[in-house]
């Protein structure tokens, strides 16, 4: 195994595509991790934290939304999703690239 801090700062900053495709955050990633998860250390510790991330983003969304018809209460929690989709992956790629272990916080572990 290779120490590759790009890689991981790409996984992570790859999630951002969900601002441009919609649902491109979610594949890159995943096609990243199970690509490179026996070829570099870390991987598969990160890019399952990613899928964790972005499943739990997914959901927290789903619930949001039938909120939306009492009293908009779901737009809210819909800007605080978004908010939280574009500053953690940067926070955390910025991290990896400084050799810091990465953190997303509300994530379910879906997968372990």
């Amino acid at each position: 195994m290779r120490e590759d801090r790009q890689t991981l700062m790409l996984a992570h900053l790859s999630q951002l595509l969900d601002l441009v495709t919609g649902f491109g955050g979610f594949i890159v990633p995943l096609i990243i991790w199970l690509s490179k998860k026996e070829e570099i250390y870390d991987m598969d510790e990160q890019g399952k934290g990613i899928i964790n991330f972005q499943l739990s983003m997914f959901l927290y969304a789903l619930i949001c939304l039938p909120l939306i018809l009492l009293v908009g209460l779901g737009v809210i929690g819909l800007i605080g999703i978004g908010i939280l989709c574009v500053v953690f992956p940067v926070i955390n790629a910025i991290k990896v690239n400084n050799g810091d272990a990465p953190h997303y916080p509300l994530s379910i572990e879906f997968i372990k």
